[in-house]
């Protein structure tokens, strides 16, 4: 990437940010005149009625400022691009309806798995794939249904674990600063300009939803959000079959939690479709400790993912062996946090 293209994002990575800020601010006053609120229930981890639908902002300004780089630098063939706005726009368009008057799952569902399809038909999906100790793995067909199912299980477990002020937005600026990097390391001008701009976006909305937040992102932010992180890892991966892995690691607390709780609820012989506060995000709230806390302590988890996917990506000394021992043993430390704070708890929920 020469100076100037870099510059560009840069000046473009700016501005979404400060216009990110106020159009939040907007959107709050907005909300709070019509009303537009998320009203606690017994499942909330907040008391008050907040303004909802802050990710309107992350979505617009993201897609802006996307659109302005392209105009000028066309990093990514028409087809392509033109795919990836479509489908953002039908995630937020579906996820945005659903914050106003709660679709049924099966209409949000349905919607995630269309736009999956559409992206692997103008995109294309996991053909060849790198991955410690495994090496190279040449998928063929099977890389559709594993790549269906990554976008829509990103898409969907980063809108589950938006349930506590900043862990969304706080995610989302750790895996777009690192996809940044990583696109700029590999020379991939696309993968650095979304990565930059979900990146500030989302820092300027942390400005009104840190702990105590003013406004929530609603699912219209956190889909998109997902949507997008999943597609980058798709796209990385058509360039270099080493980037398929950091799309894992950047956000592998989410992943973990959601896949987590998902299997343990399932064993339990629980609706996994119903509302519940049972992730370990959630369960540690439950045990006393703050949304800023466990937001800082997400963040640190995803900082540690980027250092990793940093490694594997240079291929430096000892790569495989740090990634595949240090993934398991975080997941295994953050387990064994929560359960520990649990027993110590006063009313501690079962592990």
């Amino acid at each position: 990437m020469n100076l100037t293209f870099v510059l560009q994002i840069l000046g473009v990575g700016f501005l979404a940010l400060v216009l990110s800020y106020l159009g939040v601010a907007a959107l709050r006053r907005w909300a709070e005149r019509r009303q537009i609120l998320d009203i606690p229930n017994e499942r909330s981890s907040h008391t008050l009625p907040i303004p909802r639908g802050g990710g309107i902002a992350i979505v617009f300004f993201s897609l802006m400022g996307f659109i302005v780089i392209w105009q000028f630098n066309p990093i990514w063939p028409f087809s392509e691009f033109l795919t990836y706005l479509v489908g953002s726009l039908i995630i937020a368009g579906v996820s945005w309806l659903d914050d106003l008057c709660s679709l049924p799952n099966r209409i949000r569902f349905s919607a995630h798995t269309i736009v999956s399809l559409l992206l692997l038909i103008g995109v294309g999906y996991w053909n060849v794939v790198n991955l410690p100790i495994v090496g190279q793995l040449h998928l063929g067909w099977v890389g559709v249904p594993i790549t269906l199912l990554w976008i829509t299980g990103l898409t969907n477990a980063y809108n589950f674990m938006d349930g506590i002020d900043g862990i969304a937005g706080g995610q989302a600026v750790v895996a777009g600063l690192g996809w940044a990097f990583l696109g700029w390391l590999n020379h991939l001008p696309l993968i650095s300009t979304l990565g930059l701009l979900l990146a500030s976006c989302s820092l300027g909305f942390l400005g009104h939803n840190w702990p105590p937040a003013r406004i929530f992102m609603g699912d219209v932010g956190s889909a998109f959000l997902g949507y997008t992180f999943a597609i980058l890892a798709v796209i990385a991966a058509q360039k270099d079959p080493r980037l398929a892995l950091p799309g894992l690691l950047l956000v592998w607390p989410f992943i973990f939690d959601t896949t987590f709780t998902f299997l343990r609820r399932l064993r339990n012989g629980e609706n996994v479709f119903t509302a519940h506060r049972s992730h370990l995000y959630q369960r540690l709230v439950t045990a006393g400790y703050s949304h800023r806390f466990v937001t800082l302590l997400y963040i640190g988890l995803s900082g540690v993912g980027a250092i990793l996917a940093l490694t594997w990506t240079l291929n430096l000394s000892g790569a495989t062996i740090i990634v595949t021992l240090s993934l398991p043993l975080l997941c295994l430390v953050l387990w064994a946090f929560v359960v520990f704070q649990e027993r110590i708890c006063p009313t501690p929920l079962n592990s």
